[in-house]
């Protein structure tokens, strides 16, 4: 599949290149797997320049002896050299080599290696002026940033710039999906609210040769099939995260995906004490950085959420329920396939505060806030909860806007919308200035002072327009 939107992360990887032309330049370039980490590494390196994967499940010696294969087939190293020690292996890259170097998965050394880091930083310290890019490439976000970050580790200090890997925004997934023959909106944002941005999932269809198939059948084919493609995909990726350690995590993203979205909710839901997850909890969110908080814009509240839209959707649906998916998925997909428009009604929410972010242009301001805000006031002498899908505020904090995002077959009333959105609003006691927006799949008496986007706006934006 041809390489899309990471113009802005090729820059960042070219400019890094020509300052390695003056003297050593580091570099670590590191996101959630199967963010495209890789196949960004390989776009941008050249036939002259060297990549090394770190092969968590090799031996020491097993991987050392690959590496010096790499050199002596780029006639780095002769036929009759051989190396004994990675001290041999950086002293010979350091002192032979002139280019890029890409390590990748570098964090997995601290399984295979761990004294790779002194010898790499001595080398580092006692190389400055060589003519020499080190690119170093990590999924496990918190400890790739722990062996640069932490002043206890030998590379602290030593990486000259850092580049997160986001997942691709929503008009770079759409463009992908085009390339797929995936034509209609509707098919997109089922896919993109089971998928997200990430490369990986949508090459999937690719290699499945699902080009030009409706998003139903994409998802069963590559999910809930006899030896689908995904059937491992999440047990593996979290395998690698967690490691042995995954029972009480797998429980919590559990718990999350099906509505418990506060550390108490969770404990509820797992029967268990809260003190006994709040580590767990924490490193999923500081660590590992698949959960965060959706904080309330208006407010003080937040709830948890997976960021990761495949892990969410694997979560909902199938972890509990996996002896059905081994034993009678045909029968589950039917389940989630008549499930899937509310659980899409759902994930609209997030998918319409990316369309701000790519529509910018359609607001009154420049928008420094987007997310959504939710409260509760008493009606009756009962608690009750209401909740505004999307909030926009600019940088002073004095204007917003305030919106309504809705998912369905039928068309909308804008009106009736937009008089139960300003009522929300003045639940929330916002005292700036306000503007108002409705977006939806089709939109009937649209009120002329309503920002509104429905199916044809949508399916402009997301091809570049405003």
């Amino acid at each position: 599949m041809r390489f899309i939107d990471r113009e802005r992360e090729l820059e960042v990887l070219t400019k890094a290149r020509e300052h390695s032309k003056r003297k050593l330049y580091t570099l670590a370039v590191y996101g959630l797997r199967r963010v495209g980490k890789t196949r960004l590494i390989r776009e941008f390196l050249s036939g002259n320049d060297l990549y090394f994967f770190v092969n968590r499940g090799k031996s020491s010696t097993s991987l050392l002896r690959e590496y010096s294969g790499i050199l002596r087939k780029r006639g780095i190293l002769s036929k009759r050299e051989e190396l004994k020690t990675w001290d041999d292996f950086f002293e010979v890259l350091f002192e032979r080599f002139e280019g890029a170097v890409a390590f990748d998965e570098f964090q997995d050394f601290r399984l295979v290696e761990p004294a790779v880091y002194p010898t790499l930083q001595r080398f580092i310290d006692e190389n400055e002026e060589r003519p020499l890019l080190l690119v170093f490439t990590g999924s496990t976000i918190g400890m790739v940033e722990r062996l640069f970050k932490d002043s206890k580790e030998p590379l602290y200090g030593r990486i000259k710039r850092e580049l997160r890997l986001e997942p691709l925004d929503i008009r770079g997934s759409y463009e992908m999906a085009g390339e797929l023959g995936v034509k209609g909106l509707d098919d997109f944002l089922i896919l993109y609210s089971v998928f997200g941005g990430f490369p990986r999932y949508w090459v999937a269809i690719e290699d499945e040769g699902l080009e030009e198939k409706n998003a139903e059948k994409i998802i069963e084919e590559l999910v809930f099939t006899y030896s689908a493609p995904l059937e491992e995909e999440v047990p593996r990726v979290l395998s690698l995260e967690f490691g042995r350690r995954s029972g009480v995590y797998y429980d919590i993203l559990e718990a999350i995906a099906n509505g418990s979205t506060s550390p108490g909710e969770i404990a509820g839901y797992l029967n268990r004490k809260e003190t006994s997850i709040t580590r767990q909890l924490h490193e999923l969110v500081n660590y590992f950085r698949l959960v965060d908080y959706d904080r309330a814009v208006l407010g003080k509240g937040s709830v948890l959420y997976i960021k990761h839209p495949f892990l969410n959707f694997w979560f909902r649906f199938v972890q509990p329920r996996l002896s059905e998916y081994e034993a009678n998925r045909e029968s589950l997909w039917l389940e989630v396939r008549d499930k899937l428009p509310d659980y899409v009604g759902r994930r609209f929410d997030f998918i319409c505060r990316e369309l701000l972010r790519v529509g910018s242009g359609l607001l009154p301001f420049f928008p420094s806030t987007i997310g959504r805000h939710w409260g509760h006031y008493r009606e009756g002498g009962r608690r009750r909860v209401y909740e505004i899908d999307v909030v926009a505020l600019d940088a002073s904090g004095k204007r917003a806007v305030f919106g309504e995002c809705k998912w369905r077959k039928k068309a909308v009333n804008a009106e009736k919308l937009f008089e139960e959105l300003r009522k929300k609003v003045e639940l929330t006691g916002w005292r700036g200035e306000s503007h108002f927006m409705v977006i939806a799949r089709r939109l009937k008496n649209v009120p002329e002072n309503v920002i509104a986007l429905d199916e044809k706006a949508i399916k402009n934006l997301l091809e570049g327009g405003e």
